[in-house]
């Protein structure tokens, strides 16, 4: 795994102010330059799209094959239409909101509400004290013992990577997107923008349904939707569920700390990395989240000091996987096997015995 950021932040960075500052030059997009991405995006998702359906007659290997790469796109899309919810694709907010709120028809995604339970996500990553909107529900060692039983179960369940990364996408990009919980909070512009979006989906897929038939539409579009849901919540989990990630209680928590040693680099090979458009340097993008995505590997480039912050290999982000627990006391991410070896089986019941005294933060709602 990695080291820990506390050594990072002595041995690299000591003044996170000035490097905030310093990054903002990297900030202004170049509206050429985010057309051209846009195109290298879209088209070969299309033209993978309709070779997935030429293909159906030919035999389900290379429709399944091509299924890989077409996701890969649509994961590429998602991630301009993020930079659009952070106002760094282009210039203007308008541009940007409509170029994301169309990209949100084809990734299933209500673009207005994700952008502001997203920009929660930025404002909070990494607080103890504000969990639960634009994150993975993360318990503490402590909250977790105290649970009841079937509650204790229910979080191990939702865990576990069957259904964190094989269930729950089809549940968040097919039906929860189109509802979202909360939603009524936030007034009718919110209720707009989603019936919005899912109305244009729905015309969408039934003007694809009516051009190639039912049928032939799930065949392809399903696959590629499954696959790409599947990577983009894999990207979003090692970003911040890695061992020495940050959390602290609200009185100690920090913006910058919680951005820089919070968020992973994510260090993943050239190809996946250009599919991914450098969402890896998430702790860069924390930091800064105006820099357009193409401008994260100069970042780097001109600040090598920050390459090895937080960094994760493809390998290692695998074992990221059964951390589940925040543990207060060693101010890391343990798994459950670590848990039971520290307070046995009955651990619940010695939980306020065994556990140092720290302070219990409220836990998030585990679906």
């Amino acid at each position: 795994m990695v080291d820990r950021p506390q050594a990072d932040a002595d041995a690299v960075v000591t003044d996170l102010r000035a490097l905030t500052q310093s990054l903002a030059r990297y900030r202004e997009p170049n509206h050429a330059r985010s057309i051209v991405e846009i195109l290298v995006t879209i088209v070969p998702f299309v033209s993978l799209w309709l070779l997935m359906w030429l293909s159906l007659h030919v035999g389900y290997g290379l429709y399944l094959l091509l299924s890989v790469p077409a996701a890969g796109f649509l994961v590429r899309l998602f991630m301009i239409q993020h930079d659009c919810g952070h106002g760094s694709f282009f210039r203007h907010r308008l541009l940007n909101d409509w170029v994301g709120r169309v990209i949100g028809v084809i990734t299933l995604t209500p673009y207005d509400f994700w952008r502001h339970a997203h920009d929660i996500h930025h404002a909070t990553s990494g607080n103890l004290d504000r969990r639960g909107i634009g994150d993975v529900d993360t318990l503490t060692a402590r909250e977790y013992l105290a649970l009841p039983r079937w509650r204790r179960l229910a979080y191990r369940l939702y865990r576990h990577p069957v259904i964190m990364f094989g269930v729950g996408p089809i549940y968040l990009f097919i039906l929860r997107h189109r509802f979202p919980v909360g939603l009524a909070r936030e007034g009718w512009a919110a209720w707009a923008g989603l019936m919005a979006t899912n109305g244009a989906i729905a015309v969408v897929v039934a003007a694809m349904m009516w051009w190639i038939g039912v049928g032939p539409f799930l065949l392809v579009h399903l696959p590629i939707a499954v696959v790409g849901g599947a990577i983009g919540v894999w990207l979003f989990y090692v970003q911040h569920q890695f061992e020495h990630t940050v959390w602290s209680e609200n009185q100690n928590w920090n913006f910058r700390t919680a951005s820089l040693y919070g968020s992973s680099h994510y260090d993943l090979p050239l190809v996946l990395r250009w599919f991914t458009a450098n969402i890896g340097v998430h702790h860069v993008h924390h930091l800064c989240s105006r820099i357009p995505f193409y401008r994260l590997p100069l970042v780097l480039r001109r600040h090598p000091d920050l390459a090895d912050v937080g960094r994760l290999t493809l390998g290692q982000s695998l074992a990221c996987v059964r951390l589940v627990l925040w543990d207060e006391a060693a101010r890391r991410l343990i798994s459950f096997r670590e848990l039971k070896a520290r307070f046995g089986a009955d651990a619940s019941d010695r939980a306020e015995a065994r556990l140092p005294a720290v302070g219990l933060a409220k836990a998030p709602i585990v679906p």
